[in-house]
């Protein structure tokens, strides 16, 4: 996700800075954006020089305190509540200027609850993106009770800026899209969990059925297994509601390592 808003705010024309957690993640998500960039000129996406100047605009960091004089900072870490607060905390002390916007891409967590571990939570705001990023053309724009009518007149720009277009939502667990995403996704493993149904009968279902471009088993190994998990955990956290639980199916395969496309098998098997 983080590779992908990068890659769409440098091709936009803003000058972007890249921090990952170490120097090997740093070389990782550069050689990401690179190839990612060389795909959009083969596929006749952008030229050579489109891609040139996309890859001038962007920098490496692995410090946070090199963020310091940025205006708009997107939080892309893992989907963990822990984690997002430990960043958004040491984003907040790193960032001189203190009326620049932090925005979260959580996908699930209430931005309040990151909002007040900051001592500018007027700034801070939720700006969930979808995957892949460079084609999902929907951003979520969840503003918390604490967010100010500027950060979000600040933020809906941005995503316009992006070519994004942007809806807002409430600030609740899962949002609009994952709320009704989500029952959808954990309602197809409870099938594969019953026997009921083959995971590509499933998906071909779905995706000849109903038009979806992609069925529900595939989306969840191209969103992660182990995101889905923990987007699902805190919507069940809010609502106790146990359309929201993570079956027993999910848990398991995470547990085992079978995270989807990114770790080569999910509910499907994926080339290396």
């Amino acid at each position: 996700m983080g590779s992908g808003i990068a890659e769409v705010a440098a091709r936009s024309g803003i000058d972007v800075r890249v921090a990952e957690a170490t120097p090997d993640a740093l070389e990782a998500g550069r050689r990401r954006l690179t190839a990612s960039l060389d795909r959009g000129v083969r596929r006749g996406k952008l030229s050579e020089e489109q891609r040139d100047q996309a890859l001038a605009r962007l920098s490496f960091t692995h410090d946070l305190s090199d963020l310091a004089d940025r205006q708009f900072v997107v939080e892309a870490v893992a989907e963990n509540r822990d984690i997002k607060t430990d960043v958004l905390r040491t984003l907040d002390k790193a960032v001189e200027d203190p009326t620049a916007v932090l925005a979260t891409n959580t996908s699930s967590i209430p931005i309040v609850d990151l909002a007040v571990v900051t001592e500018r939570p007027a700034q801070v705001i939720g700006m969930h993106f979808f995957n892949p990023v460079p084609v999902q053309q929907l951003v979520e724009l969840i503003p918390a009770l604490t967010t100010s009518a500027d950060t979000v007149r600040r933020t809906r720009g941005f995503a316009e800026q992006l070519g994004k277009q942007a809806i807002q939502a409430p600030d609740r667990s899962g949002f609009v899209v994952n709320a009704l995403l989500v029952p959808y996704l954990l309602s197809a493993v409870r099938m594969v969990e019953s026997g009921s149904a083959r995971p590509e009968d499933i998906d071909r279902g779905m995706e000849l059925g109903c038009a979806h471009p992609m069925g529900p088993l595939r989306l969840l190994d191209l969103i992660g297994l182990d995101t889905a998990q923990a987007v699902a955990e805190s919507m069940y956290e809010e609502f106790k509601e146990p359309l929201y639980a993570p079956p027993a199916l999910l848990r398991r395969m995470v547990a085992a390592g079978h995270l989807g496309r990114k770790s080569g098998r999910g509910f499907h098997t994926y080339d290396a």
